[in-house]
């Protein structure tokens, strides 16, 4: 049986190593794509106007705001967000 190598249908005879995991869908690498998709993702949010905000809190605080933000069905950040609207909805600023 000889070798043809328009043939995509069947095995390839005289390959000895096989190739494991999903194949390969986008020409991109993996670091590539994660680049690209973080930028993607930080355009729409600009659109949106969302803006980015980065804060350190101890880890008691933060595991408060997970418990309450399971309870309540809500993101962490969807929470600190409420908690912030609500303190100056209570102090009258806009």
């Amino acid at each position: 049986m000889a070798k043809q190598d328009a043939d995509c249908v069947t095995l390839d005879l005289f390959e000895k190593s096989t190739k494991l995991g999903r194949p390969r869908t986008n020409p991109l690498t993996r670091e590539e794509q994660l680049r690209i998709n973080k930028r993607n993702q930080l355009r729409r949010d600009k659109f949106s106007g969302l803006r980015r905000v980065e804060l350190k809190l101890h880890k008691d605080l933060v595991q408060q705001l997970e418990t309450l933000a399971a309870e309540t069905e809500m993101s962490r950040a969807q929470l600190i967000e409420q908690i912030l609207q609500q303190y100056f909805l209570e102090k009258g600023i806009k």
